[in-house]
């Protein structure tokens, strides 16, 4: 077998195994998704807005669910207030250096945050201090999360509370998983922008 045939197998394993997790969290997930579309889209009605943070791959996925409520998702629609807490990297690393890594998220969390805005946190694992902390951040600014997560929900489940939607995706691939986090994502979109819009 030469590289292109190996390069293809592994090609088809990796469609294979996102189909399989996209069949299981599709029926899973479902009613956490419009739970969480429905508080955010009541959130945004109210004139409250977004904070949206995550690490690494996460961090990306925070940055483009914000560009789209900011901008558009797929209809011409008046912008959103969202804001990805990732993006700033002068805020980031002067928080990370002058007190903790852990805290880049949280500390921006009591700054921006306001009673009734969302706090929508992105982790593969639940296993990230600063996704905790900003979670409890949020908690004491009277905010609402939603966590878009994944594996057995790690120590971010714990700290959720009831008025909480945790969308857990049941994989154990990082890839896999954040590959359903994105699909998730533009869920939500489309669901804010056919309760705002209406059926084209």
């Amino acid at each position: 077998m030469d590289n292109n045939d190996t390069f293809i197998a592994r090609i088809n394993d990796s469609f294979r195994a996102h189909d399989e997790l996209l069949q299981i969290s599709r029926t899973l997930l479902a009613p956490d998704i419009a739970s969480a579309a429905s508080k955010i889209i009541d959130a945004l009605l109210s004139d409250k807005k977004m904070l949206i943070c995550g690490n690494g791959g996460s961090a990306a996925d925070a940055q483009h669910f914000s560009s789209e409520l900011l901008n558009r998702f797929e209809k011409e629609r008046p912008g959103l207030p969202a804001i990805s807490l990732a993006t700033d990297a002068s805020t980031v690393t002067s928080i990370a250096n002058d007190y903790n890594f852990d805290d880049i998220f949280g500390k921006q969390v009591r700054a921006l945050g306001s009673p009734g805005d969302i706090l929508l946190c992105i982790s593969t694992s639940g296993n990230s201090t600063n996704i905790i902390r900003a979670v409890e951040a949020a908690h004491e600014r009277d905010m609402a999360c939603v966590a878009l997560n994944g594996r057995e929900g790690g120590d971010l489940t714990s700290c959720m509370s009831q008025n909480d939607i945790n969308i857990c995706v049941p994989g154990q691939s990082t890839a896999r998983i954040q590959e359903m986090h994105i699909i998730i994502i533009h869920c939500i979109c489309d669901l804010i922008d056919f309760h705002l819009l209406g059926q084209s």
